[in-house]
């Protein structure tokens, strides 16, 4: 007993690892136990992360038992279990599987299962797959059979196959039999879940056992397995499991397919290179065929083994291509291209590099006529096809198509036809099928039958790749014969990627009697038929949503182009549409030879398209027009200025095509040089270029200048047009292919302006593709070359301007041309950013050299005398010097130059790296193709010692990496292998690349992983230089990889270097640099803002690095010839539009301010956040400051010079008093502007910065402006840097506008941003913003700490251990300023304090003089307090905070005598009294005369009038009274509701409310919840708990009275306000006081209001919310979810009415995020499935109102499986179905037509397409021998409610037997209607005729009693059911029984009570329909959310209008069933 009370008395983790095992027991229970009570992320946890293991390898055997018990304890409820799981795997497996107790195996392997739920399930197999090395065979099966558990709990997706199938031959040899039959049963669950994929991993195994495995294979139920235990991250799947558990039924129909594995991974790899003979290639050349032969048969069975291991094969497949293209033995070359095709296959994509060269030598081949060599060759040439693309291999199967040999055209389209089978839509682009297409078609008509057959195969496989549509372009010239066998090709053809000849009639045989509305989508629904069956139950709109992703791009630009050419006029349709459109008085004068009449005409024709509006505006009509003769050479230059004109008009006015433009391009072109027209003329074709694209017109304009007409002035003129069109459009707009050839023509002109246009237009391309450009006019002469150079040096430096103009928006698509293939695409109009320039690699012409790297020059670089392989060298150079851009077709030259970048001789290593800096330029990306050749050898060459070779291989490889980008190099473990030599030098050159490289780019490949181990080696080389090189590239390997990936991959280091490594890690964690946005995204973001710009808007400017004058920033001036004068001092007259902007304000008044904001809450901008200025930062803040000031202040502001900054300011400090609402609507973005200065190190700059801040500041205040808080959060947290500042005038400015803030921001918010300065490491910033804390506490109150006094004056106290001095006194003043407010409690608030810092406050307080403000002065009377009016009180409590700070108030006057220790009582305030401003009437009464006393003592006494003028409150009044709200004080917080209800009451004082609706919300919710969880609960309170409802219910109800005030307030903020007034309307406490129903009552009418008065949508996406959250919560009251229920219900029944007003988008979201969380399957094990159908309710609701328009609004919703659009869809669908609803108008109220009586139509406003339908049913129905009485009738009703309808089109269709036929009956159905007319009128006592009859014998009312609606109608529907008329239609409905407890909401509940969850029956829908067609059925009093006692109903009524109408249809239905 001694030992135990010793050890009994320890801690639990020391009795957990006790040497006593009796103790370990106890321990191992109470963890349990105690594990069990912390929370997941509990610190104690931590204790036991090394012993845990210990636990699992307890030598007693009761012990270990019950401590896995502990450990799955712990595994279960540690958030760090997961560290844990590689020890206690590992302990499992040794010491747990082997064990002799059942339960402690079992365990053993629940533990391991629990690990891998933890994410852990590589480490778990890793330990396990060493457990099957074990000698225990018993470990070894246990070992086996773990692995077989986890493959079936997990699968085969979690769990990893490859390894476990690699051993299994090994267990199937075992000497133990248990062993066998595990790895027998393993074998059986892996092909359970991957089928027969696992058959060629088991080939190696004994044939019995192969057999016995085969039997237990057929066993296996062809049934995919399912997932039953899921992973932490899988929980979602977790609950779609256990939800499907015990649905039986749906397993079938869901029955998923087994997860695809390709059996090519589980495949062991063979090493072939490391098997070949040494001698190989010696005998591989050797001369004896035979000796060849013997070679390739040694290699055939290495080089076709399934996989094969990747290596460096370059050589190997050399030589076997020497082989296929040069031996003439038929026997070898056969077997060589067998080995090509097994490597192909073996090594697939990283056979790659060697593709493109293997098979032009294969097509060549083709030549052969040897059947056993052709069939070898195609089954490599397929082989070799998959490892590469068509693109690739294009330009040799053009070139073999072209062959003189007709086998080799024959094979190779043969090939092409195989090929294109594995091709999609996206592998086979336009630019690879053009050229395909055009070479196919020409050889279609080849002298040989096998070439035209095998050309038709690849057109026909090429067709059903890409449609019909895409491929008839390319062979519509040819004839029907041919076209039609391509066709019977496509239709035969079955693709490899899926789809074939098949399944075509599948779509038409589906639904024949669809109506024709239906037929477009049924087409588009039709190949979506050929998949499986589970996409059968998607809706029809969605078949087609498959190919729209496709091809849409595609169908963009095909409409675009039908927008943009149209067919063209002939002159007589000009004459004969002119005649329509114009009076013929205006076409003579047009027409007229006076050009006066011409010039009258043209004004009359300009001023009536002026009127016309842009649908009615024929342009091409009109252009024609003007171009009748004289058309454009009008000799009259008014008149051509005015025709010039008018088509300027028609271009920005109408829809103006491009036949249009190409009718006057010419015309304007023949006189757009002359001096007066030029200028109309160019606005005119900018006025063109808008509508129909810059490239079209530049293109027609500038090829009719140089090639129809000859006039230097138009080609010179047309060039400078040309050129500014250019800069306004940007440089997108254009494909500068086309218009090359032009420049260089006109750069050779002989007229030199011709020359000096093209040099214009030159240099201001340079400013969009820079140097490169230059290489295109390198080959012209050196004069004209030294010209170019002049003007690149000009705008050298120079940023391109932005562009302003564009098309026009309806057509800002691709344009595609159908006419050339060129020109697709022209204008990329989405992107119209100024910067974007096309790649120069795409202009040049480029060079083949693969003739010129001839096998000699091959031979040379592998010679093995150093001198001929430097010669070979030379002439490669040689070569690449004389072509400077060539093709990637390079032959055998990379494998060549390989084995030279590891010459011996480095003088030819770093030649070869050289050329290898050739290549990459010359070829450009196309370079790509080589990489995997050349690249490894570049980064070998690091290892050299001298420096020299280092830098040229550096350089070689910068230059491939500008080429193809960084991903190559990491591609296929490239840079990994590298990287694994051991080599100083090598590793740092490479590291130190990286460095440069890596930040480039957004995304990596993943194989970058890779290379982290060996990073983590380098960090810790001997080499201090590697070292240095390793810790900088970290950061950038941490930004691609992400920290917690590095941190997880040390996990495999040793335990030292793992410490080690984790140091680095950490101090090099906040150098991670953030990553670079996705190329583009910036340039869509600027191009996106252009577009709204104005057209006339100027071009905007970038500053630029070199100082320049504010003239050289400005726009582009409008020609380029003037350039050189603008460097000048003096304006020029291209700058005088720049000076007359610079004259007007220097702030421009505009309302971009809210798109900012709103920018700013959509996530469109980047956030103000940042620690150093970024560049994009500052590009986005010169965008959105360019709009907002005029053009020299926008230079001066992003000038790189520091005084043109001090010049800003002083401009803004001028426009501050001169400019106030425009300095207001830019002040966002001027303070973010002055932030940027903060970082400036320039004394000068901060001073100015700061007084402009001052006076900006005080404007402010003076105005009563509210800062907003997008302005406070991007301003208040640098100000707040600055006032740590080491100058102390600096740290005062500071402060000076702190306090000046405060008048326009609310001061508590101003605390959470100088509390959140305390965090800096700057002593003086800390100790600055504790004293400013300090002055806040003092002016506004303990209240003003934000979030919450305690939490704030906590971080305070936590400032007291500071090291620093200054820290720790401020620290402590400060609260000692709170201890003034709150007293002894402020040692409450701050928390537990150690020792030291609580004597250290209380002995400061104890100096302190401060005393707490709340104890009575000791020397005034309680008299005097008690003098004090409530006004005073008031008065005093709002200007409390205008109060100074004590820190920085200057010396007291007498005017500050509040802050007397003797109170002011009867001190008046003038002011606020408003007796200084003159309203008062103080005017002196005169003295009356004496004899008049008698009448003036009769008289009334007038006074004189005085008005007290209310105060207006501030921003920061507001502020405080409505923080006063959710005062603990109840006295307090009543005094502050009634001050803000007396603002509420006052129309001018309630507007300052409008911002901060949602702070009073909050601020009452929260007293709201206080008041019923604290006041009520408390005896000394609960009395004034009443009271505090009365008053916070009364401001609500004055708050949501105001209908602007309600509707600002937010959803979040709604849901928390609902929630309160419910929680306080159930309350049964309530009931015990006297006024407690009257609160009820209020709180009714108060819910009422709030539904009634907010924003719809925010009420309902709030009470959705509040559905939700009180759905979730199973212990929640049925009576608050009954509650928020009626209040949706009440809105669904008002939402006809407020439709327009809800955002249905946000509505229908907030729908969809509560059907995701509760689907319908959950509510069928709930016993009330009530909340599903009002969600449900309110979805046919808004189908009911919107119709089909409803699926519009689903936008927001990303989830392709939204129950929401389902059931949307499936409603839609119904109404469309059912002719009951029908429209006949398209209204949204639909009509009803009933198969048993006539139909009630709404009365159309005009015939449609919707009328003729429904006569075309009822003509229907009058066919039928059935319902021809019934057709009748309803034709009789139609006519009467349609008379204007004509029927006769439907009459003369028929017999005249019949139409006599319909007219009897029609004039009988009249006699009848009348004689029951009069039956009516004679009976009107008694209503019932001869219906009575019927009514008794159905034991209905007596004849004399009035009947009700109900009751006919339940008559009714008994005798269509006896009459066979109710076959499924529409059934009538009755009123459904009020229900109590619901009065108000009967048709809700009626409708809720008839319709069963999740359908949308008929009967549903009729409810709904008579709720829309008869609102006056539905009469409710106002929503009653009391208590169970307001049970008050009220029956719907019906009115009587129906009931006459029901009788009679009781009539006719009696005669019809006794005609029956």
């Amino acid at each position: 007993m001694a030992d135990e009370s010793e050890w009994i008395k320890l801690p639990l983790d020391d009795r957990c690892i006790h040497k006593v095992w009796k103790a370990r027991l106890h321990g191992y229970t109470e963890a349990i136990k105690y594990f069990g009570t912390l929370d997941s992320k509990s610190p104690e946890f931590s204790k036991f992360l090394g012993i845990i293991k210990k636990f699992v390898v307890d030598t007693n055997a009761v012990a270990q038992e019950k401590g896995l018990d502990a450990v799955l304890a712990f595994l279960h409820n540690a958030a760090s279990a997961h560290k844990t799981s590689a020890e206690v795997s590992s302990g499992v497996v040794l010491k747990c599987l082997n064990s002799s107790r059942t339960k402690t195996k079992e365990k053993g392997i629940e533990i391991l299962m629990v690990c891998i739920e933890l994410e852990k399930q590589e480490v778990v197999v890793e330990e396990v797959m060493k457990g099957l090395t074990n000698k225990q065979p018993k470990i070894v099966a246990a070992c086996v059979l773990v692995l077989r558990t986890a493959i079936g709990n997990f699968g085969s997706k979690i769990i990893s196959l490859k390894p476990i199938v690699k051993s299994l031959p090994k267990l199937f040899e075992h000497s133990d039999k248990n062993v066998r039959e595990e790895a027998k049963q393993l074998a059986v669950e892996i092909y359970r879940w991957i089928g027969a994929v696992f058959m060629p991993s088991l080939q190696n195994i004994k044939p019995v056992q192969m057999k016995e495995l085969e039997e237990e294979f057929e066993k296996i139920p062809n049934k995919a397995p399912k997932q039953i235990r899921f992973l932490k991250s899988q929980q979602a799947e977790k609950e779609k499991f256990e939800e499907a558990a015990g649905d039986d039924g749906e397993s079938e129909e869901e029955e998923e397919a087994r997860p695809e594995v390709d059996p090519f991974e589980l495949l062991p790899a063979v090493d072939v290179l490391s098997k070949l003979p040494k001698d190989f290639f010696e005998s591989i050349e050797a001369k004896k065929w035979q000796t060849r032969k013997e070679v390739l048969d040694n290699l055939l069975p290495l080089a076709t083994s399934p996989k094969i291991e990747p290596g460096d094969f370059a050589e190997l497949v050399r030589v076997l291509k020497k082989v296929l293209s040069k031996d003439t033995n038929v026997m070898i070359v056969t077997v060589a291209t067998k080995c090509l095709c097994g490597l192909a296959i073996g090594l697939r994509k990283k056979f790659n590099p060697f593709a493109v060269a293997c098979v032009g030598a294969i097509l060549e081949k083709f030549k052969e006529k040897k059947v056993m060599v052709v069939a070898a060759l195609r089954d490599a040439i397929d082989a070799i096809f998959l490892t590469t693309t068509l693109q690739s291999i294009i330009e040799d199967v053009l070139a073999a198509l072209d062959s003189k040999n007709p086998s080799v055209r024959s094979e190779t389209a043969t090939f092409l036809a195989r090929a294109i089978r594995h091709c999609t839509q996206a592998t086979l682009p336009k630019s690879v099928l053009k050229p395909l297409s055009v070479a196919l078609v020409k050889k279609i008509g080849d002298t040989s039958p096998e070439v035209r057959d095998a050309v038709a195969l690849s057109l026909g496989t090429a067709m059903k790749v890409v449609g019909e549509k895409h491929l008839m372009p390319f062979i519509s010239d040819l004839d029907k014969i041919k076209q039609d066998k391509i066709k019977e090709c496509c239709e035969n053809v079955e693709l490899a990627t899926g789809g074939g000849k098949k399944k075509k009639e599948k779509p038409a045989a589906k639904e024949p009697t669809k109506p024709a509305a239906a037929a477009a989508p049924a087409k588009s629904a039709g190949p979506s038929k050929a998949k499986p069956a589970k996409a059968k139950t998607r809706p029809a709109s969605a078949s087609s949503a498959g190919k729209a992703t496709k091809s849409k791009k595609k169908t963009k630009a095909s409409e675009e182009s039908e927008k943009k050419m149209e067919p063209a006029y002939s002159p007589e349709d000009v004459d004969e549409k002119a005649a329509d459109a114009l009076p013929a008085s205006m076409l003579q004068q047009l027409a007229h030879a006076n050009w006066k009449e011409r010039l009258a005409g043209m004004e009359e024709l300009t001023t009536k398209i002026h009127n016309m509006e842009k649908k009615d505006i024929d342009c091409q009509l009109y252009v024609r027009l003007t171009a009748k003769k004289p058309g454009y050479k009008d000799a009259n230059f008014q008149v051509l200025k005015a025709k010039f004109a008018l088509i300027g008009i028609l271009a920005e006015k109408g829809k103006f095509s491009r036949t249009s433009a190409g009718v006057c391009i010419g015309g304007i072109v023949e006189k757009i040089g002359d001096i007066k027209q030029s200028a109309t003329a160019k606005e005119t074709m900018t006025s063109m270029a808008e509508a129909c694209g810059l490239q079209f017109v530049a293109l027609e304009a500038i090829s009719y200048a140089f090639d129809s007409q000859k006039n230097p002035k138009n080609q010179s003129e047309t060039i400078n047009w040309f050129t500014q069109a250019i800069q306004e459009f940007g440089f997108t707009a254009i494909k500068v292919k086309n218009f090359i050839s032009y420049i260089k023509k006109a750069l050779v002109a002989t007229n030199p302006a011709i020359r000096t246009s093209a040099i214009s237009t030159v240099g201001v391309m340079y400013m969009y593709m820079g140097a490169p450009l230059r290489m295109l006019f390198e080959d012209e002469k050196p004069a004209l070359l030294a010209q170019i150079d002049t003007e690149f040096q000009k705008v050298t430096g120079t940023s391109p301007p932005a562009p302003f103009r564009g098309v026009k928006k309806e057509e800002k698509t691709d344009d595609v041309d159908g006419d050339d293939g060129e020109d697709d695409g022209d204008e990329d109009v989405g992107d119209v950013g100024g910067g974007a320039a096309p790649s120069i690699q795409d202009l040049v012409p480029r060079v083949d050299i693969s003739d010129q790297i001839t096998s000699a020059l091959i031979e040379e670089l592998g010679d093995s005398k150093w001198k001929v392989r430097g010669q070979g060298l030379e002439r490669v150079q040689t070569i690449l010097n004389g072509n400077k851009f060539i093709t990637s077709n390079l032959g055998e030259l990379p494998t060549a130059l390989k084995p030279r970048l590891s010459d011996t001789n480095k003088i030819l290593s770093t030649n070869t790296a050289n050329i290898c800096t050739q290549l990459a330029h010359a070829i450009g990306p196309a370079v790509k193709v080589h990489v995997r050749t050349l690249v490894p050898g570049l980064l070998m060459l690091n290892c050299d010692s001298k420096a020299s070779v280092r830098a040229a291989s550096i350089t070689a490889l910068s230059a491939w990496e500008e080429q193809v980008g960084l991903a190559p190099f990491i591609e296929d473990e490239l840079l990994n292998t590298v990287l694994a030599k051991e080599s100083p030098f090598l590793r740092m050159e490479v590291f130190g690349w990286l460095e440069e490289k890596l930040a480039k780019y957004h995304t990596l490949p993943s194989d970058l992983a890779l290379s982290v181990p060996i990073l983590y080696a380098a960090l810790e080389d001997r080499n201090p230089d590697v070292r240095k090189k390793a810790q900088g590239v970290l950061p950038l390997f941490m930004m691609h990889i992400s920290y917690e990936k590095c941190v997880k991959m040390t996990n495999k280091l040793k335990p030292s270097s793992k410490t080690q490594v984790m140091q680095i890690l950490e101090k090099q964690r906040p150098n991670i640099p953030a990553k670079p946005e996705k190329p583009g995204k910036a340039k869509k973001i600027k191009a996106a803002e252009e577009k709204k710009r104005p057209k006339t808007a100027p071009a905007k400017t970038e500053s630029s690095s070199t100082d320049t004058s504010p003239v050289e920033t400005t726009t582009a001036p409008t020609t380029t010839t003037k350039k050189k004068s603008a460097s000048k001092p003096k304006a020029t007259k291209s700058s005088k539009k720049q000076e007359e902007e610079d004259v007007g304000p220097p702030v421009i008044l505009n309302n971009l301010k809210d798109k900012r904001f709103r920018d700013e809450d959509n996530l469109k901008v980047l956030k103000w956040n940042f620690n150093v200025p970024r560049d994009e930062i500052i590009d986005q803040l010169r965008e959105q400051m360019q709009p907002c000031v005029n053009s020299s202040l926008f230079t001066s502001l992003f000038h790189a010079d520091f005084k043109h900054h001090i010049t800003a300011i002083a401009t803004l400090k001028e426009a501050v008093s001169s400019c106030k609402e425009a300095s207001i609507g830019a002040l966002d973005i001027i303070l973010k502007w002055v932030t940027l200065r903060f970082f400036d190190t320039n004394t000068t700059v901060n001073i100015k910065a700061l007084e402009f801040l001052q006076v900006l500041f005080n404007m402010l205040a003076d105005e009563d402006y509210s800062m907003h808080d997008y302005e406070a959060y991007a301003f208040l947290p640098y100000l707040i840097l600055k006032i740590g500042e080491n100058k102390e005038n600096i740290r005062k400015m500071v402060r000076n506008c702190i306090k000046t803030i405060t008048k326009i921001y609310p001061a508590s918010k101003i605390f959470q941003f100088i509390i959140d300065g305390l965090k800096s490491k700057n002593a003086r910033q800390r100790t600055e913003c504790l004293d400013e804390l300090g002055t806040l506490i003092d002016l506004y109150g303990i209240n003003v700490c934000q979030p919450s006094p305690p939490k704030a004056l906590k971080d305070i106290a936590v400032q007291i251990s500071d090291r620093d001095n200054s820290v720790r006194s401020a620290a402590l003043n400060t609260l000692v300023q709170a201890y003034a407010i709150v007293g002894e409690g402020i040692y409450k608030m701050v928390g537990r304090l150690n020792e030291k810092d609580v004597s250290l406050l209380e002995e400061r307080i104890k100096r302190s003089s401060k005393k707490v403000k709340s104890a009575a002065p000791p020397k005034t009377a309680p008299s005097q307090e008690s003098k004090l009016t409530k006004q005073d009180v008031k008065k005093s409590s709002l200007q409390a905070p205008s109060n100074d700070r004590p820190s920085t108030a200057p010396s007291q006057t007498s005017s500050n005598i509040r802050n007397s220790n003797v109170p002011q009582v009867f001190k008046l305030d003038l002011d606020g009294l408003g007796l200084n401003d003159g309203d008062s009437n103080d005017n002196i009464p005169q003295l009356e005369d004496m004899d008049h006393v008698q009448d003036l003592l009769t008289d009334a006494v007038k006074l004189p009038e005085r008005r007290l003028q209310k105060p207006n409150l501030t921003v920061a009044q507001l502020d405080f009274i409505i923080s006063q709200i959710a005062s603990n004080d109840i006295a307090i917080s009543l005094q502050s509701l009634k001050q803000l209800d007396e603002a509420l009451q006052d129309s001018d004082r309630c507007k300052v409310l409008t911002d901060h609706v949602d702070q009073l919300v909050v601020t009452t919710s929260l007293q709201l919840r206080m008041a019923f969880s604290k006041y009520m609960s408390d005896e000394n309170t609960s009395k004034d708990v009443i009271r505090m409802y009365r008053c916070l219910v009364a401001l609500l109800m004055s708050l949501f009275q105001n209908r602007m005030l309600a509707t600002k307030a937010s959803k979040d903020v709604l849901c928390d306000l609902v929630n309160g007034l419910i929680t306080v309307l159930i309350d049964n406490r309530l009931e015990s006081f006297e006024e407690g129903p009257q609160v009820i009552r209020s709180i009714n009418m108060l819910m009422v209001k709030v539904l009634d008065q907010s924003d719809p949508t925010n009420s309902m996406c709030a009470l959705l919310k509040l559905l939700q959250e009180y759905v979730a919560q199973e212990s929640s009251s049925q009576k608050f979810v009954q509650l928020i229920m009626k209040c949706l219900w009440r809105m669904v029944r008002s939402m006809p009415e407020i439709i327009h007003d809800i955002n249905v988008e946000r509505l229908l979201l907030s729908l969809h995020v509560f059907l995701k969380a509760f689907p319908s399957a959950v509510w069928k094990e709930r016993t009330n499935d009530t909340p599903l159908r009002t969600i449900k309710t309110i979805l046919h609701s808004l189908a009911k109102i919107l119709g089909a328009k409803v699926l519009n609004n689903l936008v927001l919703i990303n989830d392709k499986n939204s129950e929401v659009e389902l059931y949307l869809k499936k409603i839609v669908k119904n109404n469309r179905k059912s002719v009951g609803g029908d429209h006949i108008n398209g209204s949204v109220q639909e009509t009803r037509s009933h198969s048993s009586s006539s139909s009630k139509l709404a009365s159309p406003r005009r015939a449609s397409a919707r009328t003729n339908d429904i006569l075309a049913e009822i003509f229907k129905r009058i066919g039928s021998k059935e319902n021809t009485r019934e057709g009748l009738a309803e034709l009789f009703d139609f006519k009467c409610k349609y008379p204007d309808v004509d029927i006769e089109p439907f009459l003369k269709k028929t017999s005249p037997f019949f139409q006599s036929y319909i007219e009897r009956g029609l004039k009988n159905i009249a006699t009848e209607r009348e004689k029951a007319q009069s039956e009516k009128q004679r009976s009107k006592e008694n209503n019932v005729t001869s219906v009575d009859s019927i009514s008794s014998s159905e034991g209905g009312t007596p004849a004399n009693q009035d009947v009700s609606t109900s009751q006919l109608r339940d008559r009714l529907k008994v005798l269509r059911a006896r009459c066979g008329l109710d076959n499924g239609g529409e059934a009538v409905q009755e009123s459904a029984p009020v229900k109590q407890g619901k009065p108000e909401l009967v048709s809700s509940s009626s409708i809720e009570s008839d319709t069963p969850s999740g359908a949308s029956s008929h009967q549903s829908e009729e409810v709904i329909d008579q709720r829309n067609l008869m609102p006056h059925l539905y009469q409710p009093q106002r929503i009653t959310l009391g208590s169970s006692s307001s049970t008050s109903s009220t029956q719907a009524q019906v009115p009587n209008t129906n009931v006459d109408d029901l009788r009679k249809r009781l009539e006719r239905i009696k005669k019809g069933g006794s005609m029956n």
